[in-house]
């Protein structure tokens, strides 16, 4: 690994920000206590919610942490595509007995606000999904002694993080559960993307700064395989889903394992921009017909999604998930960290071992 992401963990191992709920203190300070860079993720809280968790963390862990912010999305969701939306969702909100959310709510998520507080009190780490940050906001956390990650899905992407003085980029394979975090959402690229590997090996070749791979990585000996495709970190979301540490809901744990849900796809369906995980009713039903208008989607199908939990039906949520998701672990989060990096002790010995034979 780079000398700087040395610094901030002791296997280039880190815990990918899941926000909703997965990515909460507990799990962060299990990760980084075990030598893994744990994070939090802000998306979708408070300016002060978001500061009471990195207080939690604080008060768990004395080890390197990171927050990950969502960037403001610019509103340019058709309207009528909305309310047809909406007319589908009608029956969705009978069954579940409730109101279908406000799509008015904003898309800036609270941006400023945290952006205010991470620089006044500052973490180790700070990442940012859905786009890059200005040069002057890189600027200002450099000066505040914070570490930088911008997630990308292309070398395009990754040339403009380091062209803005981004420390690292976090490169987004198409395998990754959860979000694409691509920094346009073109609705005419749905169903692409890049495979890890390939996008690795593309990134390490167009920018000069630390790469983090990302995407569909459940063993030790993924690991070594990205560091060899130019990598100096792997970073795991739903691996580390199912340690007790992780908030995620317990339905959505046991879903990763669950026959009934045998596979992942990118969908629109819960969110309105491209998100991978496993593939229930909700997702057949509504995935073909949901707009590209983010967060606009996501508000509207919130109080679904939460009242589908309350009544134990996985089939009505957001089950983000890897492609990987059958590998998923049950074990607590510092033992995983610690196994991942046994695993990747091991996949360089195998390799050594060969390549002397």
């Amino acid at each position: 690994m780079s000398s700087a992401l040395t610094d901030l963990c002791r296997y280039p191992i880190v815990q990918a920000p899941m926000a909703g709920g997965p990515s909460c203190p507990q799990l962060a300070a299990a990760v980084a206590e075990a030598g893994g860079l744990g994070f939090l993720a802000a998306g979708y809280k408070t300016a002060d919610g978001m500061y009471q968790e990195i207080k939690q963390v604080r008060g768990l862990t004395g080890q390197p942490f990171g927050v990950n912010l969502f960037m403001p999305q610019q509103n340019l969701a058709d309207q009528g595509a909305l309310e047809v939306y909406r007319h589908q969702l009608a029956g969705e909100a009978a069954w579940y007995e409730t109101p279908l959310g406000d799509t008015d709510t904003g898309g800036d998520d609270g941006y400023e606000a945290k952006l205010a507080i991470l620089l006044e009190d500052p973490v180790p780490v700070v990442s940012f999904t859905f786009g890059c940050p200005s040069r002057d906001t890189l600027d200002a956390f450099a000066a505040a002694g914070t570490y930088t990650v911008v997630t990308v899905t292309s070398p395009e992407e990754a040339q403009a993080a380091q062209w803005a003085g981004a420390d690292a980029v976090c490169a987004q394979g198409t395998e990754a559960g959860g979000h694409r975090s691509t920094f346009r959402d073109d609705p005419e690229t749905d169903g692409e993307g890049t495979g890890l590997l390939c996008l690795v090996t593309q990134v390490r070749e167009t920018v000069q700064i630390p790469v983090i791979a990302a995407g569909g990585l459940m063993r030790g000996s993924q690991i070594a395989a990205v560091l060899a495709a130019g990598a100096d970190a792997a970073q795991f979301g739903t691996a580390f889903l199912v340690c007790p540490e992780s908030g995620a809901h317990l339905l959505h744990k046991q879903a990763l394992a669950n026959p009934l849900f045998v596979r992942t796809t990118l969908t629109r369906a819960f969110s309105g921009r491209p998100a991978r995980g496993l593939v229930n009713r909700f997702v057949r039903e509504h995935g073909p017909y949901a707009p590209a208008a983010y967060p606009q989607v996501h508000h509207m199908t919130s109080p679904l999604r939460k009242a589908a939990a309350r009544a134990g039906d996985a089939q009505g949520m957001a089950l983000w998930a890897g492609q990987g998701h059958r590998m998923a672990r049950e074990l607590p989060a510092g033992r995983l960290v610690r196994l991942l990096a046994e695993e990747l002790d091991a996949a360089r010995a195998a390799v050594s071992t060969r390549s002397t034979q």
